[in-house]
């Protein structure tokens, strides 16, 4: 993804209200098939079965020992499915998923088409101009496929096959990484391989409520995910830290609490309607909402406050050396 589009502000208010788009966040594979369904059912937390055809959802998909895998949105057809997931992740999920492919009417693609995405709190109206007159779901027509991804408080509207002469029509600008980054951090938005990884159990990412059906049947990885569920609970989890003075830590920097490194931080960004420096971190269990730590790196550190995600009800904190210093 490019780094900005030079007025990195601008940027980053067009993603905040619906009026901006990133290029390369996401790629998109495409599953066929009579055997979809079934054959999704038993690789993917979700319930495929359960949702209505033009539904979208939330769903991991994991390893046989029940780690994450990839992060994936399905949009459920007749009989195709799409998986939308993350930068670079695409072949890779053709790949696992092409292992478990025996004796099954099933086919396996990635689509080629130009994919981009327009966040917001809201895109409802956008939707609607786009072809999804209730603004959810997903629909292809006149080879323009729409999804709209509802999370919390994010939405995504992933277009698939748009020109740049359609984006204009829209109103659409883009956006580079540096304001994605932020909008993403304070939405509480993990990138697989960035803020998780394939060492990451499913309960660490906070997206179990919204991806994973434990009333369906059995799928590659459940037994992990079910146990803690039922039994127990993870030592980690991915929260917000926000910085205390105008000082952006890089990426990896490490997160110490009582002089113990208790995590590190993913991705790092300068948030606007927080009013502060702000990273997504996986940090130990033991720390908690509230408590201050110390983000520190080679050449300098930081003191920064730990939040839940997402951090959209901290705008307005007071940071005053930040205030201060951007004054």
């Amino acid at each position: 993804m490019r780094r900005d589009y030079g007025d990195v502000t601008s940027e980053y208010l067009a993603l905040r209200t619906g009026r901006g788009y990133v290029s390369e966040f996401s790629e998109l594979v495409w599953v066929t098939g009579k055997d979809t369904v079934t054959f999704l059912d038993g690789q993917v937390s979700q319930d495929v079965a359960a949702m209505d055809p033009g539904e979208t959802a939330r769903s991991f998909l994991l390893e046989p020992r029940g780690k994450l895998f990839a992060l994936l949105w399905l949009l459920r057809g007749e009989e195709r499915v799409g998986l939308v997931v993350g930068p670079g992740r695409a072949a890779g999920v053709v790949e696992h998923l092409d292992r478990f492919r025996f004796r099954v009417d099933v086919e396996l693609a990635i689509d080629q088409r130009r994919i981009v995405e327009v966040w917001g709190s809201d895109l409802a109206e956008l939707a609607g101009r786009t072809g999804l007159e209730d603004g959810s779901g997903w629909e292809e027509r006149d080879g323009l496929m729409v999804a709209a991804l509802r999370g919390n408080p994010l939405h995504r509207l992933v277009l698939a096959g748009s020109g740049d002469r359609d984006l204009d029509e829209l109103g659409l600008r883009p956006a580079g990484r540096i304001a994605a980054d932020a909008v993403r951090i304070e939405a509480g938005e993990p990138v697989m391989g960035v803020d998780v990884d394939e060492a990451t159990i499913p309960q660490e990412s906070g997206l179990v409520a919204e991806s994973v059906s434990f009333t369906k049947g059995c799928f590659v990885g459940q037994e992990l995910v079910a146990r803690i569920d039922s039994r127990g609970r993870v030592n980690r989890r991915l929260v917000g830290i926000t910085m205390t003075e105008n000082v952006l830590p890089p990426p990896g920097s490490e997160v110490v609490a009582d002089e113990a490194t208790v995590g590190t931080v993913s991705t790092v960004g300068e948030s606007l309607t927080v009013g502060a420096p702000v990273a997504l971190a996986m940090l130990r269990r033991e720390v908690e909402d509230g408590d201050t730590v110390a983000v520190r790196w080679d050449s300098g550190s930081v003191q920064g406050r730990v939040h839940a995600l997402p951090l959209d009800d901290l705008s307005g904190i007071s940071h005053s050396s930040y205030k201060q210093d951007r004054d």
